[in-house]
C-alpha cells in the first residue's frame, strides 16, 4: 500500500482526496490499530480530520487519560507547500499498521495526529508560490479559504481551522508535539534545522529538561541517522556567521500556543534548497526521534508536566514577556557556507550569495537565553464581563475554568489603564496588532454584572489564562484587538464653546492645570494648535471625563 511520494519519482506530494481516502482504507483495514475519524470543517467546508494510533487498541480518550497514557501528537500541513510531514506521517502511519514490530514501540503511548491541517490551502494547488523551494512539483498554497496563516492564528482564532486545533489541544492534553514545516532563509550544510518551545519561556523544570536532556539527545540521535541537524537558524545579522537566536515563538505560534498548556513543542524545517526526497527522509527521521525519546520518557515529561501545573496554581509572579540576552550566547558548531557579496545585476546594490564549493565549520555564537522581561503579580482570580465574548469563546475552548457570577456584586478590583499603544501600519494576519502596549495599574470599585466570569488561578489552566488576558503579554488577546473599542472616546467637542469650559475647567481642577503646564513644557510647537491644546484638556480633565476609554475591561481580584 503506497503513498503518492512513493508511488511517483519521490518529487510529489499527495493531494487531500488521496490522502484522506488512504487513512480511511488504513482504518477499514487495521481498526485495532487506527482511529480515523473527521472531527470539524475548515472555513472553506473542507472536512478537517484526526488519526489515532494505538498499539492495543484503545482509542477511547477518558480511558488513555484514566490509565496516565502518554500523549504524541503530530500536526502536518499547516502550510502545505510545506509538505514533507503530511507525506511522511501517511507513511509512518501505514508501517505501524504492517508492522507489528514498529507498532508495539509504541508501547502504551498514543500517536494522536492531524494528516492535513490547512485543508483549504492543500487544495488550492499549484507550483509557484514558493519562489526558493526545490519542490515537489506541484504543492498547496500557504493561506487558507480566507488568505490567514494559520501558524498566526493559535491564539487569536479566527478561523474554524484554530478553534479545532484549540479544542482538540484541550481534550487531548498531548504532552509533546511536533508541527512539520519547511524553513527558507540562508544557505548552509544542513537539511534539517529545529525550532523549538523556547527553553527559558517553557520555563521551570520542563524548560530545563527540554534544554539539558532533550535536545542534546535529538540533536545525538538525528546525526545517528544521518541527518545532522542544527538549531533554526534565525541570524542576528545577515547571515549565519555572525551568530543564530533561538526563534521566541509566541503564542501566534504553534509551539508557542502549546507551551501555554506546559506542552513540549518541536518545529522541524527542513531546508527550502535541499531536494524534496532528503526533506521528506530528514522529516520522517525527526519525528520518529522525537516520538522514540517520547516513548522512553513518557512518564518522566507527564509528571514534570503535572507538577508544573500544580505549582502554577499558586504562583504570585509570572512573566508575560521575554527578550533576548545579548550579553551571554552559547556556542553551537555550525557547518556553513562562505557568504558573497557582490554587485547585483538588477540594480545599485550588493547582494548576498553563499558558494557551497567552499564550506567551513566552526563555533558560532548561538543566542539561547530568553530571561523574562515582563512580570506581573498574580492576582487570585480575573473577572472577564460577559460582553467580551471573543475572549470568554476563547477561555472556554482552552478548558480554562470559569464561573458565572450569579447576582449584582460590588468589588474592590485592580484594573490595567491603557497609557500608550503603538500599532501596526498595515493589517497582520486581519488584525491591527498592537506592537507595542504601555500600561498603569489602578485601582477602583465596580458593580459586577450576573454572567460576568469568574476566572480562578487556582486551576491546570492558569497559564493560558495570564497570557492571554494580561494585556502585555507577547500576543495577549488585547495586542490582537479585542479590546480596541475601550481606545476611542465616544463623545467629542465643539471648539467654540469647549474654550470657555476648558478655562473653567483649569481654574477648578489643579491636578489637571499641572498636567497641562507640563504638556505644553514639553510640546511647545503644539500651543499654537487650537485642536491639540482643547484636545489635551478635554481628554485629560475629569469633568469630562469617559470612566471607560482607555480602561482595560478585565479585572484582577487580588
Amino acid at each position: 500500500m503506497l503513498t503518492p511520494y512513493e508511488k511517483g519519482n519521490k518529487n510529489q506530494t499527495t493531494l487531500w482526496t488521496e490522502c484522506i481516502a488512504f487513512y480511511e482504507e488504513l482504518a477499514r483495514r487495521f481498526p485495532k490499530i487506527l482511529k480515523f475519524e473527521q472531527a470539524a470543517v475548515s472555513d472553506g467546508g473542507i472536512p478537517l480530520h484526526v488519526g489515532v494510533v494505538s498499539a492495543d487498541g484503545v482509542f477511547d480518550r477518558e480511558t488513555i487519560k484514566r490509565e496516565g497514557r502518554t500523549v504524541f501528537f503530530n500536526n502536518n500541513g499547516i502550510h502545505p507547500g510545506e509538505p514533507e510531514g503530511i507525506d511522511s506521517c501517511m507513511a509512518t502511519v501505514r508501517d505501524m499498521c504492517f508492522n507489528p514490530e514498529l507498532l508495539a514501540s509504541l508501547g502504551k503511548t498514543v500517536l494522536l495526529f492531524v494528516p492535513i491541517y490547512n485543508v483549504d490551502g492543500c487544495l488550492n494547488r499549484q507550483n509557484t508560490s514558493r519562489a526558493n523551494q526545490d519542490g515537489p512539483e506541484m504543492f498547496g498554497f500557504r493561506g487558507n479559504s480566507r488568505h490567514l496563516d494559520l501558524n498566526r492564528d493559535f491564539v487569536k482564532c479566527d478561523t474554524l481551522n484554530a478553534k479545532f486545533f484549540n479544542q482538540l489541544v484541550t481534550a487531548w492534553d498531548p504532552d509533546v508535539m511536533v508541527d512539520t514545516h519547511t524553513s527558507n532563509g540562508a544557505d548552509y550544510s544542513y537539511t534539517m534545522t529545529l525550532i523549538h518551545t523556547q527553553c527559558d519561556k517553557l520555563g521551570g523544570e520542563l524548560g530545563e529538561f527540554l534544554r539539558d536532556t532533550m535536545l542534546p539527545q535529538i540533536y545525538e540521535d538525528m546525526a545517528a541517522a544521518g541527518w545532522p541537524t542544527c538549531p533554526y537558524v534565525n541570524p542576528v545579522v545577515e547571515t549565519p556567521d555572525d551568530g543564530i537566536a533561538d526563534f521566541l515563538e509566541t503564542a501566534r505560534f504553534s509551539t508557542g500556543f502549546t507551551a501555554l498548556h506546559n506542552i513540549i513543542g518541536f518545529m522541524p524545517e527542513t531546508h527550502m534548497l535541499k531536494p524534496y526526497a532528503d526533506r521528506y527522509e530528514s522529516m520522517r527521521a525527526l519525528v520518529d526521534t522525537v516520538r522514540n525519546f517520547t516513548v522512553k520518557h513518557g512518564e518522566q515529561i507527564k509528571a514534570m508536566r503535572a507538577a508544573t501545573k500544580a505549582a502554577q496554581r499558586k504562583q504570585k509572579e509570572w512573566a508575560v514577556t521575554w527578550r533576548m540576552d545579548e550579553e551571554n550566547p552559547d556556542t553551537f558548531h555550525f557547518k556553513g557556507y562562505e557568504a558573497q557579496r557582490s554587485p547585483s545585476k538588477l540594480g545599485d546594490y550588493i547582494r548576498l550569495s553563499y558558494d557551497r564549493s567552499k564550506p567551513w565549520s566552526r563555533d558560532i555564537k548561538w543566542f539561547n537565553r530568553f530571561p523574562a522581561d515582563t512580570v506581573v503579580k498574580a492576582p487570585k482570580a480575573y473577572v472577564v464581563p460577559q460582553q467580551w465574548r471573543e475572549a470568554v469563546e476563547r477561555l472556554q475552548w482552552n478548558g480554562v475554568q470559569m464561573t458565572r457570577i450569579e447576582a449584582p456584586t460590588t468589588v474592590q478590583a485592580q484594573y490595567y489603564h491603557i497609557s500608550n499603544v503603538v500599532s501596526r501600519p498595515t493589517a497582520y494576519e486581519g488584525h491591527m496588532f498592537h506592537d507595542e502596549v504601555e500600561v498603569e495599574k489602578r485601582e477602583g470599585t465596580f458593580e459586577l454584572s450576573a454572567g460576568d466570569w469568574y476566572v480562578s488561578l487556582d486551576q491546570d489552566n492558569a497559564r493560558y489564562a495570564v497570557e492571554t488576558l494580561e494585556p502585555q503579554g507577547h500576543d495577549s488577546f488585547f495586542r490582537w484587538g479585542f479590546f480596541n473599542s475601550v481606545l476611542e472616546r465616544k463623545e467629542n467637542i465643539s471648539d467654540y464653546v469647549f474654550e470657555d469650559l476648558a478655562a473653567d475647567i483649569l481654574a477648578t481642577e489643579p491636578e489637571t492645570k499641572a498636567l497641562f503646564e507640563n504638556w505644553k513644557a514639553a510640546n511647545p510647537a503644539l500651543v499654537k494648535d487650537k485642536d491639540a491644546v482643547l484636545h489635551f484638556i478635554f481628554h485629560n480633565c475629569q469633568r469630562q471625563r469617559e470612566p471607560e476609554w482607555r480602561r482595560y475591561p478585565v479585572l484582577s481580584i487580588v
